[in-house]
């Protein structure tokens, strides 16, 4: 038997960049036990899969802190409202530090650029001590070196210590370089002069360069509490109290962490519904836009299940309380949109393995610079020179960037997609869904509605059709049929009157029978008229033959012994089922449906909604043939269903795409949950992953080519062609507009809206 694992999620402390998470993966997959270990930075969190018998959370913890990392508590019972609230508070508390960092760099380096720049005023630098000004330079540039920057520097020396480099080792061997040489041009300045070299100070590369990335670093945290703004509206439309209506009938406010199971909750009109349950007694329509994307309120009665968040709209209800906390809908499609984001696509791989060795690389490019310029550039200018360029190539180059290109797009699109109705259970599943050529789909639940209704009313001749629609809901309210079902829908609709009915009697396979007006009444199979000796007339049989060649069931009414009229009953299609079809189309995929129907029913179908393949009479245990079937072409194949019989064929698909209204298990083995039962949501779906990916190609490719382009014209590459140096201030400005771009990019995503059904 194969052993058991469990999942732990680990939020992380210190990660400045894409190595950093590079270096905690690696410590923990190497720690005994762990099966899979994924860190992502963009959202600082680290899921790890691992055997409680050889691990546990203690030796997980224990991986990141031998990395050089730390990990922030999570209380175990925390709601995930709660967390959030709490890293929202963690990252105000960051955000803010990072700001009175980079005012005190900011503020100090307005001060220390003029100053450095006195060969601009010939006048006024005759008049200055150079000396008093370096040490004045040295004065100013300490707090920014000190404070605003010490972060870098201890970063920087833990990753030293444990035999790490990441970005912050650039930042502080780069700064740390410019300011020592400046340090050393002050204190002993003969010793340059002796050498032939003139003692020029580098203090304002140092404070500008720290100041330009801590804006970076501020723009960054910024925008990355940006992207996960969808899970933090999710969270925010929790109701905060609730009516519990306790025994006595006296009715009482609590906070909504005092709610219990089997509480019977009072929701009046304008009110959110504070948590799953089944409506006892009242009804009334429930806005679920919130985690369905459905538009329009869903009419409840009793019996109906309501979801925490939802919100009343019109009547009053009271409802028993099914589940609370971490167990409720919102709960469950918070935490899959984390588990989501927290996810990794395969085609950030290169990236990752590209961060894992770019520091190091990046260091030895620096050295080599300085080598290089220091031998080859003329003896009073070698060492500034090699200086200059070695500190430039450390500073441009950007794992962030590479870092960032695809979790930002992720945590965007996950997020988006929830909001609209679609929750993607991962990386893998969102980047599967672009490359998908065909969608198959299951007839019955997915393009129908997988419930019959009334599709023809035809009375006999001479009947009146309102008095013979109301003797017929009359029979129909006392049969617990799903067609008799149907019917009651349909007499509702057309606001026929209740009557009263006696007498009722179920007669199986057959129909029912009862006494309407003081007139017997039957109303079922042909079998059930034929056995009671009523023949149809010419008129209704041509009416019934009609409706059976439209593979429609037909239900026979006869009223006093004759027979009344005919009612047509289908699975009918979706009003969307077609227009959705159409979209998928026109996005150049070929839409294929399956059925255990006739072939005849088949074709009405696909014909009604424009599918021109499909595969009739298919067994429940063949539907994954089929996808195989079409995979054996070369097709890559999203499965749509809803059913547990769908379960295996959604396994087997490329990628899976369970309705909504559909079973646990169907939707277990899905790769994507629409929570609305819309073909209109594998469009969302689709599209979604089309505008991801093309994001995540554009951030790869502006992070590879930034880096590319960069670090070889922060070396000198244009020396000597055009006279071009690349000063450190604008390597440092350059870097920290690199992961800025990348992630306003992703944030572009926010705006994405699915096609109108």
């Amino acid at each position: 038997m194969e052993p058991t694992t469990k999942t732990e999620t680990l939020d992380i402390e210190g990660m400045t960049c894409a190595s950093c998470a590079s270096f905690v993966e690696k410590s923990l997959t190497r720690t005994p036990g762990v099966q899979r270990a994924v860190v992502n930075f963009a959202t600082e969190k680290a899921t790890i899969d691992y055997l409680p018998t050889q691990a546990s959370p203690a030796t997980l913890k224990e991986a990141v802190v031998n990395a050089g990392y730390g990990v922030t508590e999570r209380a175990p019972d925390t709601s995930a409202a709660d967390r959030q609230a709490e890293i929202d508070q963690q990252k105000a508390v960051a955000y803010g530090k990072l700001k009175r960092r980079f005012w005190v760099a900011a503020g100090l380096a307005v001060l220390i650029m003029p100053l450095s720049m006195l060969m601009l005023w010939p006048a006024l630098m005759q008049q200055m001590n150079m000396q008093i000004l370096n040490y004045g330079l040295l004065v100013l540039t300490l707090p920014v070196l000190l404070y605003s920057g010490r972060e870098f520097y201890v970063s920087a020396w833990n990753g030293f210590r444990h035999r790490a480099a990441n970005m912050d080792t650039l930042i502080a061997v780069g700064t740390g370089a410019a300011f020592l040489y400046s340090l050393a041009a002050t204190v002993v300045p003969d010793w340059f002069t002796r050498q032939g070299i003139m003692p020029e100070v580098y203090y304002d590369t140092t404070a500008t360069i720290i100041a330009l990335i801590l804006l970076g670093k501020l723009l960054e945290l910024r925008a990355k509490t940006q992207t996960s703004a969808a899970i933090k509206a999710l969270m925010g439309l929790q109701a905060k109290t609730a009516r519990v209506v306790r025994s006595g009938g006296q009715e009482v406010d609590v906070p909504i962490e005092q709610v219990q199971l089997n509480d019977i909750i009072l929701v009046r009109p304008g009110e959110k519904v504070a948590t799953d349950g089944l409506i006892e007694e009242g009804h009334s329509a429930v806005d679920e836009a919130m985690l369905t994307g459905e538009s329009l309120p869903v009419e409840k009665k009793a019996g109906d299940p309501v979801f925490g968040a939802t919100l009343n709209k019109t009547g009053s209800f009271r409802f028993r309380v099914t589940k609370i906390g971490a167990d409720t809908m919102l709960s469950q499609i918070v935490k899959l949109v984390e588990d989501a984001q927290g996810s990794r696509a395969l085609i950030q791989r290169l990236a990752d393995k590209v961060s894992a060795v770019f520091v190091p690389t990046v260091v030895v490019i620096a050295i080599l610079t300085f080598v290089l310029w220091f031998d080859l550039a003329p003896v009073e200018s070698r060492l500034p020179l090699a200086l200059v360029n070695f500190v430039a190539v450390l500073i441009i180059a950007c794992p962030c960037a590479l870092g960032l290109a695809t979790p930002t797009a992720i945590m965007v699109s996950t997020g988006k997609g929830a909001e609209h109705g679609v929750l993607i259970r991962n990386a893998e599943a969102l980047e599967k869904a672009h490359q998908v050529d065909t969608v198959l789909l299951d007839k019955t639940g997915t393009i129908t509605r997988g419930e019959p209704a009334v599709t023809d009313f035809v009375p006999a001749p001479g009947q009146d059709a309102d008095q013979l629609l109301q003797v017929v809901a009359a029979v129909e309210r006392q049969s617990e049929h799903p067609l008799a079902a149907a019917v009651v829908r349909y007499a509702e609709a057309q606001g026929a009157s209740v009557i009263a009915a006696a007498g009722f009697q179920a007669i199986e396979g057959k129909g029912a029978q009862a006494v309407v007006n003081s007139q017997p009444v039957l109303i079922g199979n042909f079998r059930l008229l034929e056995e009671a000796g009523i023949s149809l007339p010419p008129a209704v049989r041509q009416q019934a033959d009609e409706l059976l060649a439209q593979a429609k069931t037909v239900l026979y009414v006869a009223v006093a012994g004759q027979a009344a009229g005919v009612i047509g009953v289908a699975d009918t299609v979706r009003e969307t089922s077609a227009t959705a079809i159409k979209h998928l189309q026109a996005m150049g995929l070929e839409v294929v449906m399956m059925t255990g129907d006739n072939p005849q029913t088949a074709a009405q179908v696909a014909q009604q909604v424009g599918i021109t393949r499909y595969f009739a009479e298919v067994l429940p245990a063949d539907k994954a043939g089929k996808v195989k079937e079409l995979q054996a072409e070369g097709r890559t194949v999203a499965m749509v269903g809803d059913g547990i019989n769908d379960a295996p064929a959604l396994a087997q698909a490329d990628i899976g795409l369970a309705m909504g209204g559909g079973t646990d298990v169907a939707m277990e083995a899905a790769g994507i949950t629409l929570m609305r039962s819309d073909l209109q949501g594998v469009v969302t779906a689709i599209e979604l992953s089309r505008q991801t990916i093309r994001t995540i190609k554009q951030n790869l490719f502006f992070a590879f080519i930034y880096n590319t382009m960069g670090i070889p014209i922060a070396a000198g590459l244009l020396y000597p062609f055009f006279g071009i140096l690349l000063s450190p201030m604008l390597a440092a400005g350059a870097m920290a507009l690199s992961s800025v771009s990348v992630l306003t990019n992703s944030l572009r995503l926010r705006g994405f809206s699915p096609l109108p059904s």
